[in-house]
């Protein structure tokens, strides 16, 4: 099978926060939005995927449990610091953590979607053994 792009897609409950998120705590570029009647869509360059966020989706203030969510956004990134920093202009408190195989922090997006933070460099350095 030749798999030529790849992308996930997010149903949301408060659809303008979640883009708004994605937008500006990663810096996403949007590929394009759509919209009939009640069903929203806005496409975000995910790495070398995309991030498909859709309405129709529900929200948990107090944050999805994995029960609820199993599934968890993971980015790694070069600064993970600087995405803390993003994250207190969204008045979210995040705690980062610091493991033998890296840097790590882990928090809830608008909708309560569970969402992870790791430096690159450190999963290189996994990868190569």
């Amino acid at each position: 099978m030749d798999i030529q792009r790849f992308g996930i897609i997010l149903n949301v409950e408060n659809f303008n926060d979640c883009v708004d998120f994605y937008k500006n705590v990663f810096n996403l570029k949007v590929l394009f939005s759509e919209e009939d009647g009640d069903f929203k869509l806005t496409c975000l360059k995910f790495g070398d995927g995309y991030l498909m966020i859709e309405t129709d989706g529900f929200s948990s203030l107090e944050g999805k449990s994995i029960e609820i969510c199993p599934s968890k956004l993971l980015f790694n990134v070069s600064d993970v610091e600087l995405v803390v920093g993003n994250l207190k202009k969204y008045g979210i408190e995040s705690n980062l953590l610091i493991n033998p195989w890296g840097k790590t922090v882990n928090f809830f997006d608008p909708d309560g979607n569970r969402v992870g933070v790791r430096d690159e460099e450190a999963f290189l350095k996994q990868i190569q053994g």
